[in-house]
């Protein structure tokens, strides 16, 4: 009895205790258990509660049950919730999971949820095939499954959902062609299928039938052929996207029948003919793209009548002038018309009744003043004019236009003095009046331009001193005033300048000395004084500029002595020529390969013939003379010896010449100051000091007599008599030798293996490295040794790798794409700093019409080809990205890319479906400690960023190197998104569409 009473008073003080969570709370209960949630959002998913009504992301309707369930962004993984639970949630209609990291396969049993009329997973990390029963959801109206890495064809039934209207797939990796049977689908009011890599296919003729799409987004789907004509009958449509494939023939005079279109994206195919004139139709359009096509003729005035928005037709092939009717405009923001022939003046208002923002008219043959309407609204953000034939002054109103962020005038006829107001505006990041014939002074009022990055006035004639305004730009990075007549000295307040990478002055009148806290730029990197009149000594400070790789001070007055701190550059090009310099070289440049960087220098001397003053070379010859005549005395005691050696010597050279070794045909070309002669070598070119082979040669150690040691690269091409395809080896060899020298020659850093030297002959061609005693980081890290590299040393060799990648992707001018990054290809020091090596089929990248450039043969290894480059050909810095990721794959997994264990999958592939199977500890490798786990997991989510099967969605590698050395943070980027809904240019920072120098 007693105890009763306890009881029963111990729950009246404690209600909370009796409370039960109803059902649907319970189903909601059992579905966390499955989620990871390292942020917290489901902690206040409390089994105490009477009903989850009020818990994070769950609604529900008067009845208290719940209706719907939505948690975007919010940084859940595991699997998608078990329809075992989800589905027994008679009310629930909503499920929204997107932008987390969920990942496994979508369950094939999601037609339980009988009443489920919207399910969104977009971007997260699910793969497999779409489950077929998704189309049995009775009630289901929009699916949303983008951004994820479902794989295989669109299931059958997806052409029987019976009241679908949005369906998105963007960006994941279906293949297949894109199915017709969408059109059966007639409830349809958004189809998104873009970013697939389908197969080549057409847009099928039968989507003219789904008179109630609102929107159509096929872009980046590989699509050939024409537009169908029945797309015209969409009386419906808002948007069409179309961009990003490779579509021919003309537009369609049809989609001038689109009575509802707001927007059209053609933009990236191969269209040609003319625009149709009805476009004057569409009254409701407001945003045109049809840029990167081959489209001619004139530009509809009808079009121009529109109240346009934004009118993108860049790179195509128009001509004739710009409609007047388009300065009418109320609503234009953005025209770019670069790169077509259009000519004449443009509207004088133009910009008075829009809020213009863009405006890039840059390639063509426009003529005339430029208007000073364009900034009427002051909006104006972005001038572009390169390359026309614009004439007169600069409108005195742009001076006022403070939003202006980029203006560049290139290649103009503009003159006149530029109005001070424009020098300071303080939104300018970049400034270009390169190659007009402006005059007058920099006005001290660019002191206001406190963004400024950039400065191009080269080839104009601007006069007067630079003023030391200068000082205060501390975001300045580049200045290039070459070719004006510029004077007075460099203010020392450009020492303040902490981010200036290139400073070019060459052909001016600027005179002084150098500043004397040269060594304050510690991110220089070009450096063109020339052809000025500066005078002094050259201050030592320059050997304490870590990464300045052009110097050309050449046709000055510079006197003294050049410094020995020059020894610490890591210069691809330097000229001191004619100059006033005295005494001796550098020892690392007293080297023929450097003799023309020290010409006309009289008071210069060194090892180098031609160098020193006059007097002193007649003192030379003198000296010379002198020993002739000493050396006739003892002739005749060396006739014998001479007889004697030249037997041996003939005998020598019979022998190397059946090796391909005749030492006396060797050609020598160095890079740096060798401490060993090139014949050293030769003879210890023996199997017995072999060290790796390859298809194209051998790789020998050599140890010099100095007790340094030396990596020696034979290559070798076939014979005379040989098959035709040990030809084409030659062929290969050959091309790989030049790339490796003409790559490895001219750049110079930590992380780049060293080319000391190369050696030729006929038949045979050694390229002589540093030797890396540790060898590949491949070779080790799939070893019996792989055990020696602990997490940290992985670390390294990832940071310094990544470094050596960017500083050729990011830091050589023009940039080199390394086209063949793998393990084994990152050599290792003998404290394992990591080397990137092998630039035998290396690419410098030059933009040269659309896109990045072709190659004839895929180059790469299996295993870490992207896989755009295996059926494009495309070759960009992105390919080295990718496989850079496949690298880290190897160092966080301790396997090789390609393996029989993964079946038909590569690493990457597996990596993801073990991932989203099994978890991160079935991935990561386990000779690693796991007290690095949190750590490893984000280098992992650094990797699969750079193998994201799309190029666009994968980091530059500064970006790379930046995420790596920001490890302790805890935001990691996610992957880019695309909604289809605008041209993926508006999201990339800095790009110009193509206006770029």
């Amino acid at each position: 009895m007693l105890l009763s009473l306890l009881i029963c008073v111990f729950l009246l003080q404690a209600p909370s205790l009796i409370s039960s969570l109803n059902q649907d709370g319970l189903y909601l209960q059992k579905i966390k258990e499955y989620l990871s949630d390292p942020d917290g959002v489901l902690s206040d998913w409390e089994a105490l509660d009477a009903e989850p009504c009020n818990w994070n992301g769950v609604s529900c309707n008067s009845q208290g049950a719940v209706i719907s369930l939505s948690l975007p962004s919010s940084n859940l993984g595991g699997p998608f919730p078990n329809p075992r639970f989800l589905c027994r949630i008679p009310s629930l209609s909503f499920v929204s999971l997107s932008d987390n990291f969920i990942n496994g396969t979508l369950p094939s049993d999601l037609d339980a949820c009988q009443n489920l009329t919207h399910l969104n997973v977009s971007q997260n990390l699910l793969v497999g095939s779409f489950p077929p029963s998704l189309a049995a959801l009775p009630s289901l109206l929009v699916l949303d499954l983008s951004g994820n890495n479902f794989s295989g064809e669109v299931p059958a039934t997806f052409a029987a959902f019976p009241r679908l209207e949005g369906l998105s797939l963007v960006s994941n990796l279906l293949n297949g062609t894109i199915p017709s049977f969408f059109s059966n689908v007639s409830t349809l009011k958004q189809l998104n299928l873009s970013y697939n890599p389908f197969l080549p296919g057409e847009i099928p003729s039968d989507f003219g039938k789904l008179i109630n799409l609102e929107n159509l987004w096929l872009a980046g789907c590989n699509l050939i052929g024409q537009i169908p004509p029945s797309l015209g009958n969409l009386g419906n449509l808002t948007n069409l996207d179309l961009s990003l494939n490779n579509l021919k023939g003309p537009i369609p005079e049809t989609l001038t029948s689109l009575s509802s279109i707001v927007q059209i994206e053609l933009y990236n195919n191969s269209l040609s003919g003319m625009l149709p004139v009805g476009l004057s139709k569409l009254t409701s359009l407001r945003r045109l793209d049809a840029s990167m096509n081959q489209l001619e003729g004139q530009i509809p005035r009808g079009l121009c009548e529109l109240p346009l928005e934004s009118l993108n037709l860049y790179e195509n092939r128009f001509t004739g002038a710009l409609p007047q009717e388009i300065a009418r405009s109320p609503n234009l923001f953005e025209l770019r018309l670069f790169r077509n022939m259009l000519n004449g003046s443009l509207p004088p208002d133009l910009g008075k009744n829009g809020p213009l923002l863009w405006i890039d008219l840059s390639y063509n043959q426009f003529s005339g003043e430029i208007p000073g309407s364009l900034c009427y609204k002051g909006v104006l953000e972005e001038i572009l004019f390169i390359q026309n034939s614009f004439e007169g002054k600069l409108p005195e109103a742009l001076a006022q236009c403070h939003s202006l962020n980029r203006v560049r005038l290139k290649g103009n006829k503009l003159s006149g003095e530029i109005p001070a107001g424009i020098w300071g505006l303080p939104h300018l990041s970049l400034l270009e009046f390169t190659s007009n014939s402006f005059s007058g002074a920099i006005s001290p009022a660019i002191s206001g331009a406190s963004n400024l990055s950039v400065l191009l006035i080269d080839n104009n004639q601007f006069k007067g001193e630079m003023p030391p305004e200068f000082g205060s730009l501390v975001k300045l990075e580049e200045i290039s005033a070459a070719n004006n007549k510029l004077s007075g000295s460099i203010s020392t307040a450009f020492g303040s300048l902490p981010r200036l990478s290139m400073l070019d002055l060459h052909n001016n009148d600027i005179s002084g000395e150098l500043p004397a806290n040269i060594e304050l730029w510690k991110k220089l990197s070009y450096l063109n004084l020339a052809d000025n009149q500066l005078s002094g000594k050259i201050p030592p400070g320059f050997g304490s500029l870590p990464v300045l790789n052009y110097l050309d001070l050449s046709n000055n007055r510079l006197s003294g002595e050049i410094p020995l701190e020059f020894q610490n550059l890591k210069l691809n090009l330097f000229n001191l020529s004619t100059n006033f310099l005295s005494g001796k070289l550098p020892p690392l440049y007293a080297n023929e390969n450097y003799r023309d960087s020290f010409l006309n220098n009289p008071g210069l001397c060194g090892d180098l013939p031609g160098l020193c003053s006059t007097s002193e070379e007649e003192a030379g010859r003198a000296r010379r003379f002198v020993w002739l005549l000493r050396a006739i005395f003892v002739l005749a005691a060396l006739v014998l010896l001479i007889g004697g050696v030249w037997f041996y010597w003939k005998y020598r050279d019979f022998k190397n010449g059946k090796n391909g070794g005749d030492k006396m045909k060797w050609t020598l070309t160095s890079f740096h100051k060798l401490g060993f002669s090139e014949y050293e070598i030769f003879d210890y070119l023996d199997e017995d000091n072999v060290i790796g082979s390859g298809a194209s040669g051998k790789v020998y150690k050599v140890v010099l007599s100095n007790g340094e040691a030396v990596a020696v690269k034979k290559l070798w091409g076939s014979r005379k008599g040989e098959a035709d395809h040990n030809n084409m080896q030659q062929r290969i060899s050959n091309d790989g030798f030049e790339a490796e020298v003409e790559t490895l020659g001219k750049i110079r850093h930590k992380n780049i293996v060293k080319l000391w030297c190369c050696c030729t002959t006929r038949d045979c061609k050694l390229l002589v490295y540093e030797y890396m005693p540790n060898g590949s980081l491949g070779d080790l890290l799939h070893s019996s040794k792989g055990g020696l590299l602990d997490w940290p040393t992985r670390y390294k060799i990832a940071l310094e790798a990544a470094e050596g990648l960017s500083y050729l992707h990011h830091d050589c001018v023009p940039s080199i794409v390394h086209r063949d990054v793998k393990s084994n290809n990152i050599l290792l020091d003998g404290e394992f700093g990591a080397r990137v090596a092998d630039f035998g089929v290396a690419k410098v990248c030059e933009a040269i019409g659309k896109g990045p450039k072709s190659m004839s043969v895929i180059a790469g290894s299996c295993g870490y080809i992207a896989p755009e480059y295996a059926y494009t050909l495309r070759v960009n810095e992105k390919s080295d990205i990718y496989s850079f990721g496949v690298v880290l794959l190897e160092l966080l997994t301790g396997k090789l890319p390609v393996d029989p264990e993964f079946g038909e999958k590569d690493l990457v592939k597996w990596v993801c479906t073990t991932f989203d199977q099994k978890g991160v500890e079935h991935i990561l490798d386990p000779k690693l400690d796991i007290c690095f786990k949190e750590e490893m997991c984000k280098v992992l989510n650094i990797a699969l960023l750079c193998t994201s099967p799309l190029p666009i969605n994968r980091p530059s590698m500064r970006r790379v190197v930046n995420m790596l050395l920001e490890l302790g943070s805890s935001n990691m980027p996610k992957a880019m998104k695309n909604d289809g809904t605008f041209s993926p240019y508006y999201y990339e920072v800095g790009s110009d569409h193509g206006s770029l120098v």
